[in-house]
């Protein structure tokens, strides 16, 4: 794919983008904060499912019994 194409492609992306989502009826400036705000929310959901999701998946799946959490240490045993 050339660069003209792909060019004329990321418009329509970016064409289609503001018709789905309606904001092509707004001023530059307050699609600008949409887009901030957008953007905010998107990488905050993306960090938080990177950061809690796998302790999430681990917990249940100890909980459920089906991998083995750390073994207990010899030392609380005999206290």
């Amino acid at each position: 794919m050339d660069m003209k194409n792909m060019r004329e492609y990321v418009g329509w992306l970016y064409y289609q983008y503001l018709l789905i989502t309606g904001i092509y009826v707004l001023e530059p400036w307050e699609q600008s904060i949409f887009n901030t705000v957008l953007f905010t929310m998107v990488a905050m959901v993306i960090y938080t499912s990177y950061v809690f999701v796998p302790i999430h998946v681990r917990l249940a799946l100890e909980f459920f019994e089906l991998i083995r959490g750390q073994p207990e240490s010899t030392v609380a045993l005999m206290n």
